[in-house]
């Protein structure tokens, strides 16, 4: 196995990016996220956003300064895409191509659209990445509580010959620096990314939940235990996992749930999970999930805004939203509020 190599603010020149003009394009949970904590750490930072638009009247109450994304684009030397992946192909040929200049940082936080060639820039433009390991929001409370998000960078191309620490020094500017910063490839984060997000975090995850819900609450159990028990301590479990591993999670738990683990865990995720798992990857790996996506996003997304409202409108949602709103503990100090980030 490789060594784990994890760059820290005292390893990067930290007044790299201070000295560049900075474009976030977006002003969604990352353009958020890392925009604020950019001009909080004192960089130079504009936003490229559709003027009038919600995210620009967002960004205008913040005290930030927007303009349309063109002539952000003119003024940068930094312009960081961070609009979501299926129009960034379409804003890049239109508003952003014609107006780069030779020796621009092109930045993304994931690499979709440069790995699967949706996005092909030229060969005078250094393309790098800075990826946090963490929504917009998270990325922004952990900085204001003085801490930070582990990010992942990587670069594509390096025209200027100093693209890797301009992006380890946007990292540092983010936050990243204070917690961690390692290293990879376009594709190795692409394909990672969407494999964890399928697989476990996402697909995999709210999947498993349903699944269990629906089990007790068709065997005759309450709907409110089967959300207790299945969904609601599920973040008390990964808390344990997130902090000390899953060794951690064993030692915490009694005996009897450990045991329930070992034993039985193995007959639900077993190795057909495991095969379906490995197609998952497959279609990721050779484009085929990619074009999908951006088939369906582009025919106006029928079949995504089904399966969107199926979801929604699943009992689970109903019992956790009650039962969410009744308790004290799930009110206080949200990171999410949908007028203002």
């Amino acid at each position: 196995m490789e060594n784990l190599q994890i760059y820290l603010d005292k390893d990067i020149n930290r007044d790299l990016i201070k000295n560049k003009k900075i474009a976030v394009i977006g002003f969604g949970s990352q353009g958020y996220g890392q925009g604020l904590n950019l001009k909080d750490s004192g960089c130079d930072v504009i936003f490229g956003l559709r003027q009038g638009g919600a995210s620009d009247i967002k960004a205008k109450d913040y005290g930030l300064t927007t303009m349309p994304i063109a002539d952000a684009v003119k003024e940068a030397d930094v312009i960081q895409i961070l609009i979501p992946d299926e129009i960034q192909a379409k804003v890049y040929k239109e508003e952003i191509e014609p107006n780069l200049r030779a020796g621009q940082y092109l930045m993304f936080a994931h690499g979709f659209n440069i790995h699967y060639g949706f996005i092909k820039p030229p060969k005078d433009i250094n393309v790098i990445m800075v990826a946090p390991k963490a929504p917009g929001h998270t990325v922004r409370s952990e900085y204001k509580a003085g801490r930070g998000v582990p990010s992942l960078i990587a670069v594509y191309q390096d025209y200027s010959g100093n693209s890797k620490e301009i992006a380890l020094s946007y990292a540092s500017a983010i936050g990243s620096g204070r917690t961690g910063i390692l290293e990879t490839t376009f594709r190795e984060e692409t394909e990672t990314d969407l494999f964890g997000e399928q697989a476990v975090l996402c697909g995999g995850c709210s999947a498993l939940i349903k699944a269990a819900f629906d089990t007790l609450v068709e065997a005759g159990y309450s709907p409110y235990m089967a959300y207790f028990e299945v969904c609601h301590e599920l973040k008390l479990i990964v808390d344990l996992i997130y902090q000390g591993g899953i060794e951690d999670m064993h030692y915490s738990v009694s005996n009897n749930a450990e045991y329930g683990d070992l034993t039985r865990g193995g007959k639900l995720i077993n190795s057909d999970v495991k095969n379906e798992m490995k197609k998952i990857l497959s279609d990721i790996q050779s484009g085929k999930y990619a074009k999908e996506f951006m088939a369906e996003m582009a025919s106006g997304a029928p079949n995504f805004k089904a399966l969107r409202a199926a979801s929604q409108g699943h009992l689970i949602e109903k019992v956790g939203s009650e039962i969410r709103s009744a308790f004290k503990w799930n009110n206080e100090n949200k990171l999410i509020d949908k007028t203002r980030n």
